[in-house]
């Protein structure tokens, strides 16, 4: 019976990561496939073919994005935005969603913001317990003015779900610095500790 376990438990490590890798690649192509119906019907593939290729839909979305983004980077472009950003902010209830989430995505996707770009070890949620977090900035505002001395502000992930998490302002100083990557940390969080990240050599070298 333990041989019986032991090969079952080996056989899910193996099976497990493959089944969960196809199932989220069948879920993005699934998804992106779905912007084949802004296409008129004779246009989309599945009709002129006569049967679905998946992946049509990751192309035309890769497409898009790539024109959208030549077309936003020059002059008349950046009018044409900027002339559709005010056009949504004139419009009640949209304005306010828009406006939220347009701040956001400038902060994660922007070439020059620090969002997400240092993973912290910070006491949480109590003192004596530490968890991973990451820094999206510092406060700003009115929060700003009622903190004395320098604060960060800090995003706390859940595990394994990351997508979830709290929002918390630190003193900077009650916030340790990590040398692993965004990505080793992520990992560390959606694996709840078990794939732990690789130290850092000047860390080694001290443990020898």
């Amino acid at each position: 019976m333990s041989a019986l376990r032991k090969w079952l438990l080996a056989g899910l490590l193996v099976i497990a990561p493959v089944a969960i890798t196809v199932w989220v690649l069948q879920w993005i192509i699934g998804t992106l496939d779905q912007t084949l119906l802004i296409l008129p019907l004779e246009w989309q593939p599945d009709h002129l073919l006569g049967f679905h290729i998946p992946g049509f839909g990751v192309l035309l979305a890769l497409s898009v994005l790539l024109v959208v983004g030549a077309v936003a980077s020059n002059f008349i472009g950046r009018r044409l935005v900027d002339w559709w950003n005010r056009l949504l902010h004139r419009i009640p209830i949209v304005r306010s969603i828009y406006s939220g989430v347009k701040q956001v995505s400038d902060t994660l996707f922007s070439e020059n913001g620090n969002a997400f770009r240092t993973a912290v070890l910070v006491e949480w949620p109590r003192q004596g317990a530490w968890t991973i977090a990451f820094v999206t900035g510092v406060p700003r505002g009115d929060t700003a003015t009622h903190l004395q001395g320098d604060y960060l502000s800090v995003y706390v992930p859940t595990t394994p779900n990351p997508t979830g998490g709290y929002f918390i302002m630190l003193k900077a100083s009650d916030c340790i610095e990590l040398k692993m990557s965004v990505d080793d940390a992520l990992k560390y969080i959606v694996s709840m500790g078990v794939v732990a990240p690789a130290m850092p050599v000047d860390a080694t070298e001290k443990l020898h």
